[in-house]
């Protein structure tokens, strides 16, 4: 008889005979999920160190590229996350929101959506 082992992350790892689902629990490295009559249904595998850590919805979403941004007086409008470095001026805190050498991309895909050539 086999049972499914699943890694810590819950990703399916493949099957393997109950015997070493069994000892795997024996040695503490997984955790065994019984039914209710104590048939076996799958194991787990504890996470140890140096796993990574799991991956989440998250991490493939990316940075977002706006935020709240907290003023003075208390109004808290979205702003744009900077792409590049932040230049800081006397008065208040300007972004430089792309590096210079992307400016002509934006431009022409800018000017081009204007004209109606391409698909925006």
């Amino acid at each position: 008889m086999t049972v499914p082992l699943y890694s810590y992350d819950c990703e399916f790892q493949g099957l393997v005979p109950l015997r070493r689902a069994l000892k795997l629990e024996r040695d503490g490295l997984a955790k065994v999920v019984r039914h209710k009559k104590g048939r076996v249904s799958r194991a787990i595998m504890y996470k140890r160190p140096g796993d990574p850590k799991p991956t989440t919805v998250r991490d493939h979403m990316g940075q977002a590229y706006s935020y709240r941004h907290e003023l003075n007086d208390g109004h808290q409008p979205w702003a744009l996350r900077p792409l590049g470095h932040r230049i800081k001026t006397d008065q208040s805190c300007e972004y430089n929101l792309a590096p210079p050498e992307t400016r002509p991309i934006f431009l022409r895909v800018l000017l081009d959506c204007m004209a109606g050539n391409a698909t925006c």
